[in-house]
Parts: structure tokens; sequence; C-alpha cells
């Protein structure tokens, strides 16, 4: 199998990346770029640990080729923080203790960003639980979750 060059555009810079063509995005992001945020959970898709944005898109990147998304946007939980500042639902996750280990954090604040940023308005505890149902937790519970999810969601709900 021939490598090949591709371009993403991972958290507004550009790579350059030398990819297999069956190789998936979750072992570019972490393997070839370096971003830890997404982990590798169960490698099927069904625990969301993985979970990026594309284009604003929860999508899970252990079943996404890397070849299929260049050009595109590309949202890692490390490109969440901006000038140093933890973004509103990053900053609810701590302040509901909404985090034990914290594996599962990083695909249920993404999948939760892209539900309220679709809605354009505060979440529901019912929206706020179908956004992360992709999610697996095994530490916390959802309660804390859906309750982070809900503040934030309050804050930045009308910002998309």
């Amino acid at each position: 199998m021939e490598r090949r060059k591709i371009v993403l555009d991972v958290n507004d810079d550009i790579y350059e990346v030398e990819v297999y063509p069956n190789e998936t995005l979750l072992e570019v992001l972490r393997d070839k770029i370096g971003f830890t945020g997404p982990k590798c959970g169960c490698d099927d898709g069904t625990c969301g640990a993985c979970t990026v944005l594309i284009d604003g898109v929860a999508v899970k990147s252990c079943l996404t080729l890397a070849v299929e998304v260049e050009h595109k946007k590309i949202t890692t939980i490390e490109g969440m923080a901006k000038d140093g500042k933890l973004h509103p639902l990053q900053e609810s996750f701590i302040k509901n203790h909404a985090i034990q280990c914290g594996y599962c954090t990083p695909g249920m604040i993404l999948s939760s960003l892209a539900a309220i940023n679709e809605k354009k308005r505060p979440l529901t505890k019912e929206e706020a639980r179908e956004a992360i149902s992709g999610n697996l937790c095994r530490c916390t519970g959802y309660v804390k979750i859906v309750e982070a999810i809900v503040e934030a969601s309050e804050k930045i709900g009308n910002k998309g």
C-alpha cells in the first residue's frame, strides 16, 4: 500500500502528513501529529472517546479515514481553549465535577459542543443526554455531566 501526503486543518493549524489510505484519523491525530485528547477506547465507534468535530459535526475519529477529511476543519479538545482560557463547556465540566478519570471527557465535551452549536439555544436535560448518547463513561455516571452541559449551554447556546 502506498503512502500519500495529505493536508489536515486541525485546531486552525495546517499539518502535512504522509498516511496510508487505511489509516484512521485517530491514528494520525495521536501518532503522527501528537494530539492526545482523542482516545482509543474501543476502536469500533462504541465508546465515543475518540470524538472530534469535523466541520462542526461530532465524528468518531476511530471510524474515519484520515484521507476522507483532507481540507476539512478538524477540532480536538486541544483546540477549544483560546488565549489560555478554557471554553465555557470545559469550565462547566470542572465546576460541576463532571470529570473523574477524564478518559471520556474530550469526547463528551465535543459531542455536547456540536449539539449546542446545532441548536443555537440552551439544551434541555433530555437534549444533553441525547448529545452524549454515543459516549460512554464508566466513572461518574451521567448526572453531573448532563448538569454541566445544560449549564454551559445556557451561557453559550445563543451564540452558537
